[in-house]
């Protein structure tokens, strides 16, 4: 590649001063790619694997183990459990606003510097055509103060100077605008599993909480049948 060809130096110096905004806009885009990387790292859960382990400590009316095990469980996944777990004695609809409330709270931290990521992907193309564009305005300026004077091959230099800046936009934005996809799909898969854990919790706790309500009219009920006496026969008449 003719880029890899050339220094940084020897860049800037053929491209103008464009290219020091480029390279600016290229190293805060990696560190936004680096951040949101190590991000979604670190939330990697398996969401079944969770829900059983707090529905087996729900079910026990274990609350505290399940307030610990939530509080393991790395990324929003595990936040969002852990703020329904904290407020379990309310009831069912209640309990959804406040899982609901929890999962926003989540949203603008999935989504951070996803928008810096596309707004690199967006200025770098047009930062380098500013920059070609006032290459090329720069080249024929100096063919008209020569008279027109100027031979093929210093106007193919000043034209390839001014097509550096777009050729180093373009390297910037392709491989940002790329990321930016990827970090999209990721950020909405998240999102996905955290209203799918959300719904869980809420049905695990109100169901249990169901469960031991009726728990001992049911027991009654069939402790009851158990006792039921056999109804006692007729007495048989006897014929005279």
């Amino acid at each position: 590649m003719i880029l890899a060809q050339w220094e940084v130096s020897g860049l800037i110096e053929k491209g103008g001063p464009l290219v020091w905004v480029l390279l600016a806009l290229g190293f805060f885009g990696s560190v936004c790619v680096v951040e949101r990387l190590f991000y979604f790292h670190r939330a990697r859960i398996n969401v079944s694997s969770l829900l059983v382990g707090l529905g087996v400590h729900v079910r026990r009316r274990a609350f505290a183990e399940a307030l610990h095990e939530a509080a393991r469980a790395p990324g929003p996944v595990g936040r969002v459990a852990h703020a329904g777990l904290l407020r379990y004695y309310l009831e069912r609809r209640d309990l959804m606003d406040v899982i609901r409330e929890a999962g926003q709270l989540e949203v603008p931290r999935i989504e951070k510097n996803i928008r810096g990521i596309l707004a690199v992907a967006l200025l770098a193309p047009l930062v380098g055509m500013l920059g070609t564009m006032l290459g090329m305005v720069d080249a024929f300026q100096r063919v008209s103060e020569q008279g027109g004077v100027s031979g093929p091959t210093e106007i193919a230099a000043g034209v390839m100077t001014a097509l550096i800046t777009s050729v180093v936009g373009l390297t910037v934005a392709v491989p940002m605008y790329v990321f930016y996809l990827y970090f999209v799909g990721r950020s909405r898969r998240l999102v996905g599993r955290i209203e799918r854990a959300g719904i869980e919790i809420v049905h695990m706790i109100a169901d249990a909480r169901e469960e031991e309500e009726f728990a001992p009219f049911r027991g009654e009920v069939i402790h009851g049948k158990k006792r039921l006496p056999a109804k006692a026969k007729p007495p048989a008449t006897s014929e005279k």
